[in-house]
């Protein structure tokens, strides 16, 4: 069989433990034999960051700017016993981070949904899409080991000589101190990427934060929101049939658990962290999640919404057998696959990643399923559970059918 032709190139980040390892799997397996796959390869595994100083992280976002799709494996984000382990110079910012901070755009994830595995929320009958704010906040902080008591200050000075303090706290002992930002432009991105994907999917758009806690940052958000909607969006929700709102985060989190789902909730960056964590793992597993970040400029990159499996990669390294769900990474495959295709003009390529979700559905439908989804699966349907490369290749078997 003639492999499926691309004509520009995705830019392929390669990533950490156990999601390299099922990283290539998927590619062996899955792309590769059906696929003449054009990539420009970035290795963002931690030694790779390292030995460039980062740098490599730089390279593969400007890359994704430049070709337009990407999509990434799941990555290390270094904390303190990182640093030792892996004999780094310094603590490495987040990758993802550096990645959203300079393509700008908005993380969309929603949970793939099968039906031998019910929500554990009885309520939810429809998938629930976090829209994740991808720039600034705590992600781009700048914060400090206070050593001692001593006045801790924020300073602004502008360009024209606009001067701000305010004292953030006297310290009468050691502690802790965080800085962080964001930009008019980036929330306003963050709010027109909301309103179109909204109106793309036809369903109804939350957003929350804390505005009466963070009375000038998070308002800040809420107001862009709000002025956005009321001048450009308004009519054109109204003529679709669905509504925009605004809600603290506290309120938006007990309305979404008596839902019934089939809504996008948009989220400040730590915010939609956390919550795209709990819902994913309320409607099964947090492998189970599509995750896909688009700028305002139309460029799109496909990852996994999960870490990368450290647990089940030091299983790997002793020789022991592991069944780590490879599907959220298999959708990012897929989802910049049909991105690619899209752009270019590229029905068959298109098709193949349809198909190859299809068979993806097809396998769990039929039962066979890594062990962590095996345990989800409802009463009255069946379940095998396999080891990952053997659900990679039952995978293969109904793609190739």
């Amino acid at each position: 069989m003639a492999k499926i032709q691309m004509t520009t190139p995705l830019v392929e980040m390669d990533g950490d433990e156990m999601t390299r390892i099922l990283w290539k799997m998927i590619k062996d397996e899955l792309i590769l034999p059906f696929v003449d796959l054009k990539a420009e390869y970035y290795d963002l595994g931690l030694p790779e960051r390292e030995r460039t100083k980062d740098q490599v992280t730089l390279d593969a976002s400007y890359a994704a700017k430049k070709y337009g799709v990407a999509v990434k494996c799941a990555t290390i984000t270094p904390n303190a016993q990182r640093v030792t382990e892996y004999n780094l110079s310094q603590m490495w910012k987040s990758p993802n981070g550096t990645i959203r901070s300079i393509l700008d755009g908005t993380v969309f994830r929603a949970p793939i949904m099968i039906d031998s595995i019910k929500p554990n929320v009885r309520s939810w009958e429809k998938p629930i899409t976090i829209a994740r704010h991808a720039y600034g906040d705590v992600y781009k902080n700048t914060e400090f080991r206070i050593p001692c008591p001593g006045k801790a200050e924020l300073l602004f000075t502008g360009e024209d000589g606009t001067e701000l303090r305010e004292t953030v706290y006297d310290f009468e002992c050691p502690g802790v101190l965080q800085g962080m930002y964001n930009k008019d432009t980036s929330i306003d991105s963050f709010a027109r990427s909301c309103f179109e994907y909204a109106l793309s999917v036809k369903q109804d758009l939350w957003f929350s934060t804390k505005d009466t806690i963070s009375k000038k940052y998070d308002h800040r958000f809420k107001d862009i929101f709000q002025e956005i909607y009321d001048n450009e969006y308004k009519d054109r929700f109204e003529a679709a049939g669905i509504t925009y709102f605004y809600t603290l985060i506290d309120d938006a989190v007990a309305r979404v658990i008596r839902s019934k789902g089939g809504f996008i909730w948009a989220c400040k960056n730590y915010d939609g962290d956390v919550m795209s964590d709990m819902v994913s793992t309320a409607f099964g597993s947090l492998a189970m999640m599509t995750s896909v970040l688009v700028s305002p400029d139309g460029n799109y990159e496909y990852e996994a919404a999960h870490g990368t499996v450290t647990r089940h990669y030091y299983r790997y390294l002793k020789g022991e057998e592991t069944s780590t769900n490879p599907v959220a990474t298999i959708f990012a495959w897929s989802g910049a696959l049909r991105k690619r295709g899209e752009k270019d003009g590229l029905n068959d390529l298109m098709a193949f990643a349809d198909k190859l979700e299809a068979a993806v559905i097809k396998t769990l439908d039929d039962g066979i399923m890594t062990k962590d989804l095996s345990g989800l699966v409802s009463e009255g349907y069946k379940s095998t559970p396999v080891n990952s490369l053997d659900f990679i290749k039952a995978i293969r078997e109904r793609l190739e059918a």
